[in-house]
């Protein structure tokens, strides 16, 4: 069946504010043959990657235009640290122990003279305290010893520190340097599958960061990492995905047979 784009958005703009589970009555208001209801599903699930990715960003640029990280923080270094302690752990939990850690530990020299058991005690509710401890310590130290106590911007060396990899550096590039870069954390990676925008070989997370910053402009990139993730946390969850809440549901390749919905 061919299909536009603009056809597409029509129908979109109505799905968008209501699932299909809520509105179905809906429709038979609007098309009362039900079998173009059901070709017009066929057509969102036909959907072209380039109408996928048009689709979400308009859809988020409308109604989140300003988006940030939820972590809390004052400087670039306290970002930084934030991020570190906040792998496989939540935001929330991060935004309980920061305060205090900030309150004794505010810059990067603070840090770098304590030792790890020190940092430990304020951590210690977090997902792998002890590493995340000596990762903070040693991060501080390097940044002290060689970067006058200050977080680089270049991807070369926000990766060097320790406990820092691409996923963290994209996070600092983007939200405390203001730079286009895309974070792939386990939520983004989930969304971008789930929703079709990257295809099923972008099996790493690397590659699907590859994948969106093909299709996503520059100055939507730090946007489009907060606004993915978002959906993942909060809708597209890993267990229990949230589908009667997803503005995206109408069009989601999880309803299509071999997804990874299907599958889990």
């Amino acid at each position: 069946m061919r299909h536009s784009f603009e056809t597409s958005t029509l129908v979109y703009a109505f799905v968008s504010e209501n699932s299909f589970n809520n509105i179905s009555g809906g429709f038979s208001l609007i098309f009362p043959n039900r079998f173009f209801v059901s070709a017009l599903f066929r057509i969102f699930a036909a959907m072209k990657r380039k109408e996928r990715y048009e689709a979400v960003l308009d859809y988020y640029r409308e109604r989140m235009p300003h988006v940030s990280t939820e972590l809390e923080f004052g400087s670039v270094f306290q970002l930084l640290v934030a991020t570190m302690l906040s792998a496989q752990c939540t935001d929330k939990r991060i935004n309980q122990v920061t305060p205090a850690l900030f309150n004794r530990f505010p810059d990067a020299k603070s840090m770098a003279q304590a030792e790890m058991e020190e940092v430990l005690e304020y951590v210690k509710s977090v997902s792998y305290p002890n590493s995340k401890s000596q990762h903070l310590v040693d991060m501080s130290r390097m940044l002290v010893e060689q970067f006058g106590g200050e977080v680089p911007q270049e991807m070369s060396d926000l990766v060097k520190l320790p406990g820092v990899g691409r996923k963290t550096a994209n996070v600092i590039q983007a939200v405390g340097f203001g730079r286009s870069a895309i974070a792939v954390d386990t939520h983004v990676y989930r969304v971008s599958h789930r929703l079709g925008l990257v295809p099923p070989k972008a099996n790493t997370p690397a590659k699907v960061e590859e994948e969106l910053k093909k299709n996503i402009a520059e100055e939507d990139r730090a946007d489009a990492h907060h606004w993915l993730l978002l959906h993942g946390r909060y809708i597209c969850q890993s267990r229990q995905p949230q589908c009667d809440k997803c503005p995206f549901d109408a069009f989601c390749p999880k309803q299509l047979k071999g997804s990874k919905v299907n599958k889990e």
